[in-house]
Parts: structure tokens; C-alpha cells; sequence
């Protein structure tokens, strides 16, 4: 059975900006591996379209970058949206009726399934569907953005911290 795991990288007042701070080269590697590793991912509509950056690649990329994008294209997405009509390669479009299909998602595949978005985690936390929370606090305060949590804190129950490269700590969460 998958696990549905809500991860984002945070600053520590708890504000999500993938253009405010970026990882160093120890958390971009544990990312690699967490894309080339897991089950799948799943992304709101906004999300969906910052990753769309991966599709193709760029000159200037480093070979981690490009490698990242390899494990990303390889990677099943579902991307839950009612504007959009269409997603790229690999990727499916969830309309209608989410809740089933995470579950039916959740029954049938193995591994981590990570959510990227905080709109859709917190629809997807309303229906008790998130098994983990993964923050990954930087050493940033930002004082405005987008909170990591869309809505009220769901209660939660600590069960693993861990350092990532020199700055960031992964703070693993579970519902209470």
C-alpha cells in the first residue's frame, strides 16, 4: 500500500517560496533520489505548472539538473485540476472525484506518493488522506508568502527529525 506524503521546503516561519530560497547540494541529491525512488507524485494546478520546468531540457543545466529531470519525466504524476484540460508526458489528469481516486492510487501502488502543493494538501488533509508531513525547514524567515499549511493545522504527532546537508532539518510528521 502507498503512502501519501505532503513535503515542501519551508521557511522557519513556515512560508513555502521555491523562488526565495533553493537547496544545496546535499538536499538536491535527496530530492534526486526521492523523485527516482518513489511511486509517484501529485500536484494542484499551480504546482503542476512551476514543475512543467522539467519537461525539457536547458543548456545551462548541470548534470544534477538534468538528472533530476530524467527522474522526473520517468516518474507518474497526477496533477488534480478542474481549469486545466490537458498535462504533459506521463501525467494524468484527476477531474472529478479525488477522493477515489487517491485511495484506488493508494490500494494499487507500492512506495511514497508525494503531494506538492498546499491547496491540495489541504483538501486532501480535509479528507484524511495525508499519512505524512515532511517539512524541510531553511534557515530563512521570509514574513509573507504562501504558509505551508493552507487551512488549520491538523494534529499531529512528531516521529523523525533529520539534518540535510549543513542547514536544513526534515521534520517528519504523522496524524495524531
Amino acid at each position: 500500500m502507498a503512502k501519501l506524503v505532503f513535503g515542501l521546503n519551508q521557511s522557519l516561519d513556515g512560508y513555502v517560496d521555491h523562488l526565495a530560497f533553493a537547496p544545496d547540494p546535499v538536499l538536491f541529491r535527496h530530492f534526486i533520489e526521492q523523485v527516482r525512488d518513489g511511486a509517484g507524485s501529485m500536484y494542484g494546478r499551480r504546482m503542476y505548472e512551476v514543475m512543467r520546468y522539467w519537461d525539457e531540457d536547458a543548456p545551462e543545466w548541470t548534470p544534477e539538473l538534468r538528472e533530476f529531470a530524467a527522474a522526473w519525466r520517468r516518474q507518474p504524476k497526477w496533477v488534480v485540476s478542474r481549469s486545466l484540460k490537458s498535462v504533459g508526458p506521463n501525467a494524468t489528469l484527476v477531474e472529478d472525484d479525488i477522493e477515489a481516486v487517491i485511495r484506488g492510487l493508494k490500494a494499487r501502488l507500492v512506495g511514497e506518493i508525494r503531494v506538492s502543493g498546499p491547496d491540495l494538501a489541504r483538501s486532501l488533509t480535509d479528507l484524511g488522506l495525508i499519512d505524512e508531513y515532511q517539512l524541510y525547514l531553511h534557515p530563512v524567515v521570509l514574513g509573507r508568502g504562501t504558509p505551508f499549511f493552507a487551512g488549520p493545522r491538523p494534529p499531529l504527532r512528531l516521529v523523525a527529525s533529520d539534518l540535510i546537508g549543513e542547514d536544513v532539518i526534515r521534520l517528519t510528521y504523522v496524524p495524531a
